[in-house]
């Protein structure tokens, strides 16, 4: 792949974190204190992510697989988005607002997996070379949040400009689409039977033991996943950590880290190794937040939100590398739909509809919550995957696939 061609997909994958970097961070302060929302109108808002990641993904990774190229696919979703995003600047109650961002999510949460796949399908060693075109969408996010802190839109309740501001990105990225490398369709033409019309060939992994237990370990795992993203600042803050959603930055850069590190590490440690490092990352962070205070176990709230780094790049990265070796090549985009199905979609819902319920089981009457009892709930359910995990899955041998040549732009 030529040098222009990997600056072109590095710059896509900045762009696409940063659109999301850009507004979802903040997305509950938005509503809250811009549109007067109710908690619980947050919680739905948030859910609009698992509803966009439960079929959307499935199904437009059946249109790249088999009529339209990749590339187009992300261009056009990209610049549809870009104006739901800028229409949601606008509104100016909660019910305008959720229409748009339902319809935005559907179709943003399918560029996640086209964007992997549009990069599998050019590199010739995705464990080495992925890494670090990737990391540049870890890049992107942190740079979202730094340039909302810079120009104080939090403070001066302009954080609708978040919204226009990733509308922008969001067009950029849609343009940008349509000069990336070539990926067209494998099975363009091909005629089977009503599984394969429907684009089900990936459900195929699911036969694979090992794959049917790393899906359903994805699906287990997001559940204290959707703890961390939605009630971590709330904890900080209420335990009294000064600049909370600052120190929270230091996951992203662990992040970074670890992603630049990811290709030395797998090299050494395959497959199953670093999943398992990654889950149980999950389990000491929960842990660490669960014991840590703001005095004398401070060291162990720090600790947490580094562990962000291994939690998110050991597993969820090295699951999408994963999918991709083992998915056929013609249906590698619907392959990475279904991982963002059982992650974001059905994962991330279970959690984010349980977590809630757990907060305020563990509210006490004064306000504050019983923290250290909240966060074992989901430190156990990582440890319970975990083992589990390493008992059940075998890495095996991929075998290797001839991927057709593809003319670059």
């Amino acid at each position: 792949m030529t040098f222009l061609n990997r600056l072109k997909l590095c710059v896509m994958m900045f762009l696409q974190f940063f659109i999301k970097g850009a507004w979802f961070v903040t997305l509950g302060t938005f509503l809250i204190h811009n549109l007067k929302t109710s908690g619980t109108e947050v919680g739905v808002a948030f859910l609009t992510q698992s509803i966009g990641a439960i079929i959307p993904p499935f199904v437009i990774g059946l249109i790249a697989d088999r009529y339209f190229s990749a590339q187009y696919v992300l261009g056009v979703l990209h610049l549809a988005g870009a104006v739901l995003l800028w229409r949601a600047s606008e509104a100016t109650a909660f019910q305008g607002f959720y229409l748009c961002i339902l319809l935005y999510m559907i179709l943003y949460m399918p560029t996640l997996a086209l964007a992997n796949s549009i990069c599998f399908r050019q590199l010739k060693n995705p464990d080495k070379e992925f890494p670090p075109i990737r990391v540049f969408g870890t890049f992107g996010w942190v740079v979202a949040g730094v340039t909302i802190g810079w120009l104080g839109w939090e403070q001066s309740g302009q954080l609708n400009l978040t919204f226009k501001m990733a509308a922008v990105a969001s067009g950029a990225v849609g343009l940008l689409s349509f000069i990336l490398p070539k990926t067209p369709p494998l099975k363009k033409g091909e005629k089977g039977g009503l599984g394969q019309i429907l684009g089900l060939d990936a459900i195929r992994l699911l036969k694979n033991r090992s794959y049917l237990v790393f899906f359903l370990a994805s699906i287990a795992l997001c559940i204290p996943l959707s703890f961390y993203y939605s009630f971590t600042n709330p904890f900080l803050n209420e335990i009294g950590m000064q600049s909370a959603a600052g120190k929270q930055s230091l996951g992203q850069i662990s992040e970074l880290l670890f992603m630049v590190l990811m290709p030395f590490f797998f090299v050494r440690l395959g497959v199953k190794k670093m999943l398992a490092l990654g889950m149980l990352a999950w389990f000491l962070r929960y842990i660490f937040f669960a014991y840590g205070d703001v005095y004398a176990n401070y060291w162990m709230l720090i600790a947490g939100i580094v562990l962000h780094g291994i939690c998110f790049d050991f597993f969820f990265v090295i699951g999408q590398i994963y999918t991709d070796k083992q998915a056929d090549i013609r249906f590698r985009s619907s392959a990475q739909g279904l991982i963002t199905l059982a992650t974001y979609g059905i994962g991330m819902m279970i959690g984010s509809l349980i977590s809630g319920v757990i907060i305020d089981a563990w509210k006490r009457p004064n306000g504050s919550h019983d923290w250290t009892t909240i966060w074992m709930i989901p430190s156990a359910i990582a440890g319970i995957v975990l083992i589990l995990f390493l008992l059940l899955f075998r890495e095996g041998k991929v075998k290797e696939q001839a991927v057709p040549t593809l003319k670059t732009v």
